[in-house]
């Protein structure tokens, strides 16, 4: 068995877990999340810890970079990057061009590794460091799963190397686009959507909704959302409609993909994107990550269920900071600490130590 990030390997080897006998591997996915967390809710520390992982649009030329210069354990994972891949990915990250990065074959591996960075230099400087559950935005549920052992940093970058290529071919093959869409509820934003033929892509935070579909009817659905009352909203620069049927090719190639790896069912609690519960099996996994190709991400309710569960300390870890700026708009008194750089690093380290 793998051991759980944060805890030592000989107790897990031994089937016991560094909160007592039972182990999250065997009671999380058979149990569900509430009760599995209420089997061992006397031996959870008080304050409960879930880790957020950034999806794609977080990327920017540079990242990782001042990382991977200050310290060694960085540096040796972009080379491993590197050679797992067999590209410079971590050229393309510190130096771009920014096209070049911005492509979704690129990105998507580019935000896995970086976060991958800030995971593994936060436990490596706050070795106490435990937590409960994780979570991640799109591209960011595949580091959740593999922070949670449901597959291995070599393997999660594979396949979210080929997810960005999949998803970039479903994008030259159609014409969509995407908008987000700010100030309007959700039941007024699914009637423009049911209306003009789009889909909801990304149920964000209260007040933001991402849009997606052929290019024509996001346009029009614009338009339409603005009568309804929106505040604002912005066509994002995006190379297609994510998250939409406008990706359905994207979905077998990935599925082949997936049953090529190795992956077991997680040793915590990953909430789904699709479902906002749990991952369980590994059939399950598989199914959920290539529905969630064309699925909606309800990112809000996943959030609302880890705060339901009493979690109240959410750490960020990969490019940029939106995931904090979503909990400051779905609960103002959770905690939000984010490692996208060397200075944020400092700054969760002294927080949490």
């Amino acid at each position: 068995m793998r051991s759980v990030p944060g805890r030592p390997a000989s107790r897990i080897e031994a089937g016991e877990d560094a909160r007592g006998p039972r182990t999250w591997a065997v009671v999380a996915p058979v149990l569900g999340f509430q009760r599995a967390s209420a089997v061992l809710s006397s031996a959870v520390p008080m304050q409960k810890t879930a880790l957020l992982f950034a999806g794609q649009g977080a990327q920017t030329v540079g990242m990782g970079r001042d990382l991977a210069s200050a310290f060694p354990t960085a540096r040796a994972l972009f080379d491993r990057a590197n050679e797992t891949l067999g590209y410079d990915l971590a050229s393309v990250c510190f130096e771009g061009p920014e096209l070049e990065l911005t492509r979704t074959e690129n990105a998507q591996p580019g935000i896995y590794l970086v976060s991958w960075v800030a995971l593994t230099l936060l436990r490596e400087q706050v070795p106490h460091l435990e937590f409960q559950a994780t979570a991640g935005l799109s591209l960011g549920e595949f580091t959740a799963l593999a922070a949670a052992g449901s597959l291995s940093f070599e393997d999660g970058l594979r396949i979210v190397r080929l997810r960005g290529r999949f998803m970039q071919e479903a994008c030259e093959a159609t014409r969509g686009g995407m908008a987000a869409v700010i100030g309007l509820e959700e039941g007024p934003t699914r009637e423009v959507c049911a209306e003009v033929g789009v889909t909801l892509a990304n149920l964000n935070c209260p007040g933001q909704i991402v849009i997606s579909g052929e290019t024509d009817r996001v346009l029009r659905a614009i338009e339409l959302a603005k009568a309804r009352g929106a505040r604002k909203v912005v066509s994002l620069p995006v190379a297609g409609a994510y998250h939409s049927p406008l990706m359905a090719s994207a979905q077998p190639k990935l599925a082949a993909e997936l049953g090529r790896i190795a992956l077991i069912s997680p040793t915590i609690p990953v909430l789904s994107n699709v479902s906002a519960a749990p991952h369980g099996t590994p059939a399950d996994i598989t199914r959920l990550l290539v529905e969630q190709v064309t699925g909606s991400v309800r990112w809000e309710e996943s959030i609302r269920q880890l705060l339901a569960q009493g979690f109240t300390r959410f750490l960020e870890l990969g490019p940029g900071n939106a995931l904090t700026g979503f909990l400051r708009r779905i609960d103002k008194s959770a905690q939000g600490l984010n490692v996208a750089d060397a200075a944020s690093l400092a700054a969760t380290v002294a927080a949490l130590n």
